[in-house]
């Protein structure tokens, strides 16, 4: 199995863990991405703490995020998990999303002939490279494994045998069935947020598609939040 980023290791965390815990499987664990990145955080340190042993680590010596440094760091990712697929010898590669990590994962995998699992594919996310990158994962999958209905019918149309696409859920679902979640007061006192206004949360996406966007993305975002002035 392969992690690259905190927000696809959350997901992943009880796929691993059943793995893991179950005698008829033997989980390897392949870290890449801003895991192995001090100034992402060094997040590898977190899932050692979780008590997972780690089978290898491909490092791509992630810094930037230019169109070039990001080229390159899929070539590395290439090389990297050539010689871990070589050295471990795995019988399924599983990884999930769209990320251009876990693109050089499942391309390493074809010359290898080692049958790829792929979690969440058929999504759609328009104006994102996102897409192109999670479209071209599903034709090099073997197994798949969508969150949905509307995304299995995707996969299929896309060519892949009906008989190898499942529909289980969003693998996130079970951290909400299986982590103690904070109350409203606890999460106020932890946060130390206002108890005279209301609460409200937001994401930003950046368009990855649209160059040198995101700032005037930002300020329409900025300037749309100043009129709730009611809210924290």
């Amino acid at each position: 199995m392969i992690t690259g980023s905190r927000a696809e290791y959350d997901l992943l965390y009880w796929v691993m863990k059943g793995i893991r815990d179950d005698s008829r499987l033997r989980l390897q664990l392949i870290v890449t991405g801003t895991h192995l990145a001090p100034e992402f955080g060094l997040t590898v340190k977190e899932i050692e703490k979780d008590g997972f042993r780690i089978a290898g680590k491909v490092d791509m010596g992630l810094f930037s995020d230019t169109e070039k440094a990001i080229a390159d760091y899929m070539g590395k990712g290439l090389l990297g998990f050539a010689e871990t697929y070589r050295r471990l010898k795995p019988d399924l590669v599983v990884l999930l999303g769209d990320r251009f990590e876990i693109f050089s994962a499942a391309a390493a995998a074809v010359p290898f002939r080692i049958p790829v699992a792929h979690i969440h594919g058929g999504e759609a996310t328009e104006g994102l490279i996102d897409e192109a990158i999670r479209h071209s994962i599903t034709k090099m999958s073997h197994i798949h494994f969508t969150a949905a209905k509307k995304y299995a019918k995707r996969v299929v149309q896309m060519g892949e045998s009906p008989e190898r696409v499942f529909t289980f859920g969003a693998p996130g679902l079970d951290n909400i069935r299986n982590l103690r979640l904070m109350g409203k007061e606890e999460l106020i006192e932890a946060l130390g947020l206002p108890l005279d206004k209301k609460i409200g949360v937001v994401t930003y996406h950046p368009v990855t598609l649209e160059k040198n966007k995101a700032g005037g993305h930002a300020s329409i975002l900025l300037n749309t939040l100043s009129a709730y002035r009611d809210v924290y």
